[in-house]
């Protein structure tokens, strides 16, 4: 690995697989958990030791994360407190933590809520992480190492043995570009990716539910790996470029579908 950064993302391996022991599947209640991984490593960063604040933030965000809250919807300190059995103190501490990371917003004087982004804000957002991945694939693409590329081979090897679940294909989408950003040769771009990652996921997971977006998906991602092998920088930049573009249409598809809807 050229990175001295660890790894933000966990891997599945350690999760159950369907009875085929070549496909690789991920219940919800294991989707949850590898969300609140990815969640505690970040908040690691921001809250280092062990608290109900910690714990509080974890869950929520993952439930975020995964949907169980959707964007807009009320985070009442009251209720929370309820639940975590704690009083709203560090329940507010808990929420400020995933401010700081996209997820909620905190309007003044009003009751935070899961942050709805609008379609501009989700562009950018694609842009910029867009960008940042093309430098990294053209990096890797020039200058690999054959470890790099047996890591970024295993993972195309786990995207295909999930490409029948959804969840499964999902966080091993999100684990491949982590690899790539590990692999990619600039820290500040693998530091800013990873501080939009939260923000990201819920959308990379709207984008991949849609009908036959995993299929694309997978291609795309194979056909990055051959650029990668043959150390073509140009092809691999624009297969990039290319995957970002087509996954924000179909989450600019999905969001305008869900506002139209009645």
């Amino acid at each position: 690995m050229q990175m001295s950064l660890p790894s933000t993302v966990p891997s599945i391996s350690a999760f159950a697989c369907s009875a085929d022991t070549s496909a690789i599947t991920v219940t919800p209640e294991q989707s949850l958990a590898l969300a609140e991984t990815v969640i505690r490593r970040v908040v690691a960063g921001h809250h280092d030791r062990p608290s109900i604040v910690s714990n509080v933030a974890i869950r929520v965000g993952a439930e975020i994360v995964e949907g169980i809250r959707p964007p807009g919807s009320d985070l009442n300190s009251v209720e929370l407190a309820r639940h975590f059995d704690t009083s709203r103190t560090p329940i507010r501490e808990a929420l400020l933590l995933l401010e700081k990371q996209g997820l909620i917003a905190i309007p003044p004087r009003r009751r935070p809520t899961v942050l709805a982004f609008d379609l501009d804000q989700v562009r950018e957002i694609y842009e910029v992480r867009g960008r940042l991945l093309e430098l990294g694939a053209a990096h890797i693409a020039a200058c690999a190492t054959p470890a790099d590329i047996s890591r970024l081979q295993h993972g195309i090897s786990e995207m295909v043995r999930a490409q029948d679940d959804v969840r499964a294909f999902f966080w091993t989408n999100v684990a491949f570009h982590d690899h790539i950003t590990t692999a990619g040769g600039n820290r500040l771009a693998k530091s800013i990716v990873d501080s939009l990652l939260l923000r990201t996921l819920p959308f990379r997971r709207l984008s991949l539910a849609h009908p036959n977006r995993v299929k694309k998906s997978l291609d795309d991602h194979q056909r990055l790996l051959r650029a990668f092998e043959e150390n073509d920088v140009n092809l691999a930049t624009a297969i990039v470029r290319s995957n970002h573009r087509s996954a924000f249409e179909t989450v600019e598809i999905v969001m305008r579908e869900t506002k139209s809807a009645p």
